[in-house]
């Protein structure tokens, strides 16, 4: 999910910890229960530091370990711990229970986006991405603002609580149909389907979704449930070349590739070097496709200039590239 929404999360967790009658009967306790739940539902995704270095390193880290089953388990004692320090007259316990629950919250949320996390390391690498629920839901937002709201104005908090995370269980439910009843429907339109990656957009009908099958990739809208197929590609192996091989190396092309799991490829030789394309098909915009990785490679079988990341338009994507080209 998004920053906002974790916060909320873990704003309206905050409150849901009034019922603990440990918390309700310490002020200084349910302060620090607080702090610990909008910290510890945002602490995961302390991780987009990696962005500061470069691209490559957000892509191949972001959600990742620090997103793990060791991690959640780390981010629950490190925060609750450092909060400790400074009040520690209070029931450690239960600081750390309501952190540590707002840290599982935050990775568990996660992993019904498109983007997905590596949440079942260390017994799998795999990127989990249920694709159901968009990395901003207007509705679960709204709905936190809405809880948040009602109790900051006396409202009972057992049944403001229990009220919101019921609707919200629901609401998680209806998605999953909504998913459900879309690869169901493709699936008795497409024959030979290999795999299916859904992703939702903000608007509640309308989503996108790439699909391959033994021959082809397709892209498609699914608008108030029909499909249209927007584009397609056919699915051609990767050439087992020195120069992919030496593109696949590559630290960008190769975080891509640990990442994306559908996507198409393509070469274009030009005069004096060659550039090779990897293009995410999961998040056409406009026509275009925004997330790629790029390796453009001369004519000695040296990488001169590579990128990865979302890019809107070619002359931005050239840029980039000049950029790490060009002496700093």
């Amino acid at each position: 999910m998004d920053t906002g929404t974790h916060i909320v999360m873990g704003v309206a967790l905050g409150g849901l910890a009034t019922l603990d009658p440990v918390v309700q009967a310490n002020p200084t306790l349910f302060a620090a229960v607080l702090t610990g739940t909008i910290i510890g539902s945002h602490a995961p995704d302390f991780d987009t530091v990696f962005k500061l270095k470069n691209n490559a390193t957000y892509i191949r880290h972001h959600r990742g370990a620090s997103h793990s089953i060791p991690a959640v388990i780390i981010w629950g004692l490190l925060v609750s711990g450092i909060i400790y320090m400074f009040v520690p007259q209070v029931d450690f316990l239960h600081l750390w229970l309501w952190t540590f629950l707002a840290v599982i919250i935050h990775v568990f949320v996660d992993i019904f986006n498109a983007y997905g996390t590596q949440a079942y390391r260390p017994f799998t690498h795999r990127w989990v991405a249920y694709g159901f629920i968009n990395t901003f839901d207007p509705y679960i937002f709204i709905l936190h603002i809405a809880g948040i709201g009602a109790w900051i104005l006396g409202a009972n908090p057992v049944y403001t609580w229990v009220i919101m995370y019921s609707v919200l269980v629901l609401y998680y439910i209806k998605r999953y149909m909504d998913k459900r009843e879309i690869v169901k429907k493709i699936k008795d339109y497409l024959p030979n389907i290999e795999q299916i990656d859904t992703s939702p957009t903000i608007k509640h009908n309308y989503w996108r979704v790439a699909i391959t099958t033994d021959t082809t990739y397709y892209v498609a809208t699914v608008e108030n449930g029909h499909i249209e197929i927007v584009d397609e590609f056919k699915k051609v192996p990767m050439p087992h070349s020195d120069m992919m091989g030496l593109a696949k190396k590559d630290k960008n092309a190769a975080a891509f590739l640990t990442f994306s799991p559908v996507y198409r490829w393509e070469i274009n030789d030009f005069d004096d070097f060659t550039e090779i394309r990897f293009i995410d098909l999961r998040y056409r915009s406009d026509s275009r496709y925004p997330f790629v990785a790029v390796v453009q490679i001369d004519d000695n079988m040296r990488i001169m200039s590579s990128y990865t990341g979302w890019i809107f338009s070619e002359q931005k994507l050239q840029s980039k590239l000049y950029m790490r080209d060009s002496p700093v």
